[in-house]
């Protein structure tokens, strides 16, 4: 017994040649809702930066997101084989993104549009660590929708499903444990901890919070997702997404700890 995968057009919009994509629907929307929201917060307390700055630190961050996960992709999960054929690293319509080099490249956007601006780094950071799980969220529902990074097989489990590309065995809808995790439960928890004014008057802190609440959510949810097949199960059985999300938690909580002495 499994569900039904709802078999989605990848395709969301066909304009005559012109084809749109859900995956970059949900790119746009990650972005324009990230956009809003972080204008909504440069509106109150600290203020880390003016509504004017955060459209300037949109396209910042754009860059950011795309150059650095693109890198990512090629240094962390197929090096060798970008080594050889080194034209493909420019064919990103082909997939092929990492979270973590998408991360980094936000990080250094973050540092080199705040020292251009005058503007305190740990601020700005928290602002856009609050932000993130948008764009999570709607990525991997988009990931869902192209039926790609599927979870392992699962015949026992209830809510299994057969993906198109997995084979005939049901698997786990990894996608939307990770959509839950990684976007809505952490967009969650961090926008009620920037309601706590102690927090906020803290720089830094939900950096923190975010890189170790999204160590913890990845790593979980590579419990249930199949790991890249060119790449199979690393050191002690743990998967490169959890061999990248353990030095996120550990710097996260560093992060947090100097963060709050300093501030005190």
């Amino acid at each position: 017994m499994a569900i039904a995968f709802p078999e989605i057009d990848p395709v969301a919009i066909r304009l005559g040649p012109l084809a749109i994509r859900w995956y970059a629907l949900a790119y746009i929307a990650g972005l324009l809702g990230g956009w809003w929201y972080a204008r909504w917060l440069s509106r109150r307390t600290p203020h880390a930066m003016t509504p004017v700055q955060v459209d300037d630190l949109l396209m910042w961050a754009t860059l950011g997101v795309v150059l650095g996960g693109r890198i990512g992709y090629v240094l962390f999960y197929k090096p060798a084989y970008f080594l050889s054929h080194p034209a493909d690293i420019l064919a990103v319509w082909q997939g092929g993104m990492s979270f973590h080099g998408g991360l980094l490249g936000v990080i250094l956007a973050i540092v080199l549009f705040s020292r251009r601006n005058g503007l305190s780094i740990p601020a700005v950071g928290d602002v856009v660590a609050c932000v993130v799980p948008i764009g999570l969220f709607f990525g991997r529902l988009a990931n869902f929708i192209n039926g790609e990074l599927f979870g392992r097989a699962a015949p026992d489990f209830p809510y299994a499903m057969v993906f198109p590309n997995g084979g005939p065995i049901p698997r786990h809808p990894s996608q939307l444990y990770e959509a839950a995790l990684e976007g809505l439960v952490l967009f969650v928890v961090l926008h009620l901890l920037w309601r706590i004014e102690s927090v906020r008057q803290r720089p830094g802190v939900l950096i923190g919070l975010f890189l170790a609440g999204y160590g913890l959510a990845r790593i979980t949810a590579e419990f249930f997702r199949e790991p890249d097949a060119h790449l199979g199960y690393l050191w002690a059985g743990a998967t490169m997404g959890q061999l990248l999300s353990i030095p996120m938690v550990i710097a996260g909580l560093i992060v947090v700890m100097v963060a709050w002495r300093r501030a005190k």
